[in-house]
């Protein structure tokens, strides 16, 4: 099952180092940055779910990378983790854009909490099943029903339609596609992608309910159709 993938953003080695070591033993993937700056650098290669951040940085503070995500995404769920805890400062980082704030020293397993209801919040969390018009996509039987029967995909092909379709809009980079679905271990090369996406259009090409369009020198994005 592809693991909801968490970034943290601290200078502080050691606490990075925790709140990731945390997460990995909660069940989540973890990518680690050390400021805002670097956050962002790898963030135009890495796809994640959420992130946590710290506010006083080096390169580019809590503050500035959250407004920056927020330019590009208004869904991505922000935790905020400060050594400050006055009012004002947690005034400007919700107006920022931060969805919720804990301060410093934190109770690692009240910040696990804070995550889960966050990626609930998202829709993000335990979201095993996608109903997109008439077609429904069920992740625990590996299933896609449409208004015509039962649409049998491998595996592969099932994990990579569920990624497209659970965020829609989104262009999603081959390499991405590829680190999650197939793991940053696999022998496999990103134009496997180019043929899982063929498949896909030739098994949905009578569908109505989406589209998989390609992004040009980018990758891929599911688009979701309006009911006429």
């Amino acid at each position: 099952m592809l693991l909801n993938r968490i970034m943290v953003v601290e200078d502080d080695k050691q606490l990075n180092d925790l709140y990731s070591t945390v997460l990995k033993k909660a069940g989540f993937e973890v990518v680690q940055a050390m400021n805002g700056e670097d956050a962002c650098n790898k963030l135009e290669s890495e796809h994640v779910h959420m992130i946590i951040t710290d506010i006083m940085m080096p390169a580019m503070d809590g503050y500035s990378l959250v407004e920056a995500i927020r330019e590009y995404d208004s869904e991505m769920p922000i935790l905020m983790i400060t050594a400050k805890d006055d009012f004002p400062s947690k005034q400007k980082g919700f107006n920022a854009g931060a969805d919720d704030y804990m301060t410093k020293p934190v109770d690692v397993n009240e910040m696990v909490l804070r995550v889960n209801a966050l990626l609930r919040r998202a829709n993000i969390l335990n979201e095993h099943k996608l109903v997109i018009g008439s077609t429904v996509l069920d992740y625990d039987a590996m299933t896609v029903m449409t208004q015509d029967g039962e649409v049998e995909l491998t595996n592969k092909e099932f994990q990579l339609l569920y990624k497209l379709l659970s965020y829609p809009g989104k262009i999603m980079t081959r390499l991405q596609l590829m680190d999650e679905i197939w793991g940053p271990e696999s022998k496999s090369d990103a134009q496997t992608i180019d043929v899982h996406i063929n498949r896909l259009r030739r098994h949905f090409e009578d569908n109505k309910d989406f589209d998989l369009l390609t992004v040009r020198g980018l990758g891929y994005k599911a688009v979701i159709n309006k009911a006429e």
